[in-house]
């Protein structure tokens, strides 16, 4: 078995054990233990949240003293204290409706966001870039001066310049392969810090 294999295998069996959706959670913990995002109180927006892996780790982190959010097109099964939104984040409806549950701007907001994948690799980087520049959209318009975004990505021609428009928005930008992410895989995320407005 291949070190890439056993390492998917590890955290797919590892989430199973501890009761999590998906082993990406494991990124998200990953991400945190690194970049110190989530404060208790914190109002966090997921985008992309099923199957709710991300989500789970949410409330582990802020539970019911801060609000979660988590928006996805497919149906997620319920969680205690977050609340699900199922619609795309292209429609201004789904926006207005996280305003009105945050009343107030998100400390920070997460994009999970993946297209279909393909095989078209070409096709699937643009696709995946298009849907973090809608993501980011959605960070302009709810985040506070001062907060935090993850945006996930896939290596490729679009990457860098998609990396210094977020910089002109955020005074800190990271990319990060967490090692929960298979090492062959093009995934990364890129992490932004402290949000200009």
């Amino acid at each position: 078995m291949k070190l890439s294999q056993a390492r998917k295998d590890y955290y797919r069996k590892l989430a199973k054990n501890e009761g999590y959706r998906s082993r990406s959670a494991y990124k998200l913990k990953q991400l945190n233990i690194s970049y110190h995002i989530f404060k208790p109180w914190n109002k966090v927006v997921d985008l992309g949240c099923a199957p709710g892996g991300w989500l789970q780790v949410l409330e582990e982190e802020i539970g019911n003293r801060g609000k979660v959010i988590g928006v996805d097109q497919k149906e997620v099964y319920p969680l205690k204290f977050a609340t699900i939104l199922r619609g795309s984040i292209e429609d201004p409806s789904i926006v207005e409706q996280i305003k009105k549950i945050l009343n107030g701007p998100a400390d920070v907001i997460l994009s999970d966001l993946s297209p279909n994948i393909s095989g078209m690799w070409d096709v699937d980087h643009a696709r995946q870039i298009s849907l973090t520049r809608t993501a980011m959209s959605v960070v302009e318009k709810l985040l506070r001066k001062g907060g935090s975004a993850i945006f996930k990505v896939f290596e490729g021609q679009m990457l860098k310049q998609l990396k210094d428009d977020l910089a002109v928005n955020f005074k800190s930008v990271y990319y990060s392969k967490p090692d929960a992410s298979r090492r062959e895989s093009s995934e990364l995320y890129i992490i932004c810090l402290n949000f200009r407005v």
